[in-house]
């Protein structure tokens, strides 16, 4: 109401100021025929101004108050001029001087307020008559085409016929598309509360589709992420995700993963609106079946119920950012109405069985890459998808899934695991040894690990299992022996997170860091890591953290003698301890346990041959 009220005082002030130019006109004494004319270009804009005030409150405000300002402007510059041209004393006729150039100037000005004017009434009058997009440049714009463009498409999202705010917003789209000055603008000009609302048109999921895409475009920074964000955008965003056509839920699903990449604030409040549920929920779809299916769905309840009996007791905390918060979690009986008891969710549930499977996989992915960046360094969010059926249903799509979505999973799941290193309570929670989701996992990194011949799949899943280092007993050595034998892959990065892997599990940190080394040594870990020694720095560095590890908890093997760690460590660049100083200290450590433990005729100091 302040802001419509605002709108009509501007346009009320722009109606006295060209009053007073009319009446300045009429008393003018010299310069009659300029004034004339500077009369007739008043009159057209008190006309369209008159008919903005009639429509000004459903009328799109922006270019309103961009031309009018300009108008008023042009209005008080002209004011000033005319009444000169009033009869004065001769001492004051003197001392004013008045050009026709300066009449000139002010109808020039007019002219261009007068244009803006009737810009302004086309974009009305199109909207009435349902005449289309206007594409026809204000004077005022004359310099920046992209500001008159966008608010034609804008002021059509607002009142025009769906079909119009369809292609509207499939324009702004366009003109947002690697285009961040453009996206600026659209944003600046007031367009994000219109798109949600096109968003939420249920009616068409054309509509959707576009305003989905509008809004992807416009959240790759993280400012317009938040402007988005203060609309009460995420409400609305993950309503549509939890009851929409299968191909809507692909674009909104992206445009969940762009915003929680971009904005903390964003990833924050998308899993307090409960995003995560409906994204497993799509994520699962026909992914189980069987006897996988029923067990799946008992747990996944199960683990509904149980979040929010735990919410009731206390909030939940984010170690990352040390803040509480009391998520809007659906309770058990919610949790069915979203799986469809209504009318329009069992037609949805109908359309995704009987969709195409391009269709499905494409979902399929877009829900992933979402749970990624809804993971992607937060505890709690990590912790909300292991409370669900998540865990399983990405093991199994990591084991079914291929290309993108593999991809996608695999960096979910890094995420967690990566969440859970350095929380406790999650990893107690989430990869417990008895844990049917986490041996699901574990059993499809390490199958990735050692069957699949790619860097970029490998990586994740190396990087995935030396997360969960801690959570392996002694016994399980076979997770050991594909680290190991990875650190003679040809690719440097797979070799390094090999080692950096490793590490994890021969670090003092672990308590069964003891056991973890032997077996490293076991399965003949230590001349690779030498050749490590040879690579590049970061391969280097890594090597030689984990070596002097190996040092550390199994001194008294014969592979480090054979092997002439001593040698090696003692022999490690100045420049490399300089640049690390924990790593000058890790070593001295090294170098002494070996030498307690190899001391004698037969060391490697009386082996060694310069």
């Amino acid at each position: 109401m302040a802001e419509e009220k605002r709108i009509e005082d501007e346009l009320s002030y722009a109606i006295l100021l060209a009053e007073q130019v009319r009446s300045a006109v009429d008393e003018a004494k010299s310069f009659k025929s300029e004034c004339n004319q500077v009369g007739k270009h008043v009159d057209t804009i008190v006309e369209k101004l008159r008919a903005q005030v009639r429509s000004a409150q459903s009328f799109y405000e922006r270019p309103i108050q961009r031309i009018v300002a300009e108008v008023c402007k042009n209005l008080e510059r002209t004011l000033t001029l005319v009444r000169k041209c009033k009869r004065r004393n001769i001492f004051r006729r003197v001392f004013t001087i008045i050009s026709a150039t300066d009449f000139r100037k002010a109808i020039i000005l007019l002219e261009a307020s007068v244009g803006d004017m009737k810009w302004l009434s086309s974009i009305l009058d199109s909207n009435n008559d349902n005449s289309g997009i206007v594409i026809t440049l204000p004077p005022i714009a004359s310099n920046d085409p992209i500001l008159a463009w966008v608010w034609s498409s804008i002021s059509s999202i607002h009142m025009g016929p769906l079909p119009e705010k369809i292609e509207a917003a499939n324009q702004l789209a366009s003109l947002a598309h690697d285009n961040d000055r453009n996206k600026q603008i659209i944003v600046e000009e007031g367009g994000v509360p219109l798109f949600l609302r096109l968003l939420s048109e249920t009616t068409s999921p054309d509509a959707q589709i576009a305003a989905a895409t509008l809004l992807y475009h416009l959240s790759n920074d993280k400012e317009r992420v938040g402007t988005i964000v203060d609309q009460f955008g995420v409400c609305v965003i993950v309503k549509v995700l939890a009851d929409s056509p299968m191909r809507v839920q692909t674009w909104v699903a992206r445009l969940v993963a762009r915003m929680a990449e971009c904005n903390p604030i964003a990833q924050d409040d998308f899993a307090r609106e409960n995003a995560i549920r409906p994204l497993v929920t799509l994520l699962s779809f026909e992914t189980f079946t069987g006897d996988q299916k029923s067990l799946v769905g008992k747990q996944s309840i199960h683990s509904l119920v149980q979040i929010n009996q735990d919410l009731d007791k206390k909030p939940l905390t984010d170690s990352k950012n040390n803040h509480h918060y009391r998520p809007y979690v659906s309770s058990f009986s919610s949790f069915h109405h979203s799986e469809g008891s209504s009318k329009g969710g069992s037609n949805h549930r109908r359309e995704r069985e009987n969709a195409m499977p391009e269709v499905k996989h494409e979902l399929k992915i877009s829900c992933a890459e979402a749970l990624w960046m809804l993971a992607r360094g937060s505890v709690l969010n990590s912790k909300r998808i292991t409370d669900t059926k998540g865990l399983l249903c990405l093991a199994k799509l990591v084991e079914n899934g291929e290309g993108e979505l593999q991809f996608n999973c695999l960096m979910t799941i890094k995420e967690i695991t990566s969440a859970a290193e350095y929380n406790a309570d999650l990893r107690r929670a989430a990869f417990k040894a008895n844990s049917p989701a986490a041996k699901a996992v574990v059993d499809q990194l390490l199958r990735v690990i050692k069957e699949l011949d790619s860097p970029k799949l490998q990586v994740p899943a190396i990087r995935s299992i030396g997360s969960l280092a801690r959570t392996f007993p002694a016994r399980e050595t076979r997770v050991v022996g594909p680290l190991v034998a990875h650190l003679s892959n040809r690719s440097q990065e797979v070799a390094a997170e090999a080692a950096i892997a490793l590490g994890k599990f021969a670090t003092p940190e672990n308590f069964l860091c003891d056991a973890h080394s032997k077996a490293i040594i076991e399965f003949n870990g230590v001349p690779p890591l030498m050749r490590l020694l040879r690579g590049n720095e970061r391969e280097q560095l890594h090597g030689l953290v984990l070596l002097c590890y190996l040092a550390l908890h199994a001194g008294n093997s014969e592979a480090l003698e054979q092997a002439r760690v001593l040698n090696a460590l003692e022999g490690v660049d100045p420049k490399m301890l300089a640049q690390f100083p924990d790593l000058k200290e890790l070593v001295s450590k090294a170098v002494y346990h070996i030498n307690l433990y190899h001391a004698g005729p037969h060391s490697q100091r009386l082996l060694y041959v310069p």
